[in-house]
């Protein structure tokens, strides 16, 4: 996905978490809902978020220098991670801590839940604002990705939309959670069941956190790029008859829009050298052309052995 498409799913997350956020301290404040409370902090933890994303776009744009002759396309990926540990937590860590202190002391669990009407009126700003990010965020996801969203999770690699994506969405079902929660606590009279909802959300953002982190992990260790780009490869080289036999073809993503493929040819004895270097040139072209995500190739031509190829 194009960076302005990330950034403006991120600026959209930003506004929506960064007033929810005051909105549910507010209504915590005046309510004593834990649950409110563990849904302020997962909206100032979101709004973080947002603005490591955006750092990490930024510096992922920075050029190739003597230190990174690829450039710093990664960057986003580990920010990614970064975010998926904030998540898991300062998001998760402390909704589950807080709902655990709800439901274990005593002197808390005197405490009611004073209004109702104060928690509804904040849970469902909160869910228009949640949605409309969420709306943005898959818009411009889907841009790219018109497919399903299960094949689009296995084949993206822009970590900072998906990130959004994900966020938002467990943001969604977060306000939700606790919306029935309050409720619940409320009409039962019992204000450890919203103990009990901020353990449930906390539990949430560990799952979201953990998905985010291995799709993370894959990308900053070097992930190749999908079958079907590999595909356009073989099919490239296919149509040299000058070709004896090619293989060992290798890609790693360097960023959202930026992969390094390599691999070995073998020409037939009696090609020209000067045919060689054209055709050579040619290849590289051409895999460009097939798919821009390949910025750098490699054609290696010599000291091939025939158990290399596929």
């Amino acid at each position: 996905m194009a960076a302005s498409g990330s950034k403006l799913a991120i600026f959209a997350s930003i506004a929506a978490n960064l007033l929810i956020a005051i909105l549910k301290f507010i209504a915590s404040f005046f309510t004593g809902s834990s649950a409110m409370l563990s849904e302020g902090i997962h909206s100032v933890i979101d709004t973080t978020n947002g603005l490591l994303l955006l750092f990490g776009i930024k510096k992922s744009k920075q050029g190739p220098d003597k230190l990174h002759p690829f450039g710093h396309g990664k960057e986003v990926y580990f920010w990614s991670f970064v975010v998926a540990i904030f998540i898991f937590s300062l998001g998760g860590g402390v909704a589950i801590y807080e709902g655990i202190h709800k439901v274990m002391d005593p002197g808390v669990q005197e405490t009611s839940i004073k209004s109702l009407y104060w928690n509804y009126g904040v849970l469902i700003g909160a869910i228009f604002f949640e949605g409309a990010s969420l709306l943005v965020s898959w818009k411009e996801f889907r841009k790219v990705y018109p497919k399903g969203f299960k094949s689009a999770l296995v084949e993206t690699k822009d970590s900072a939309t998906l990130a959004m994506i994900i966020e938002n969405g467990a943001a969604v079902i977060g306000l939700l959670i606790a919306m029935i929660g309050v409720t619940l606590a409320h009409y039962l009279e019992n204000p450890a069941i919203d103990g009990y909802t901020s353990v449930l959300i906390g539990l949430l953002l560990v799952f979201v956190a953990g998905f985010m982190a291995k799709e993370s992990k894959d990308l900053l260790i070097g992930e190749t790029v999908l079958q079907h780009d590999i595909d356009k490869i073989k099919a490239i080289l296919d149509s040299y008859d000058e070709l004896e036999m090619y293989g060992n073809i290798r890609s790693m993503h360097l960023g959202p829009d930026d992969a390094i493929v390599g691999l070995e040819v073998n020409f037939k004895d009696d090609t020209p050298v000067i045919e060689v270097e054209r055709i050579v040139a040619e290849i590289k072209k051409r895999i460009h052309e097939s798919d821009h995500v390949f910025t750098h190739t490699y054609v290696e031509t010599t000291g091939i052995q025939k158990s290399a190829f596929n």
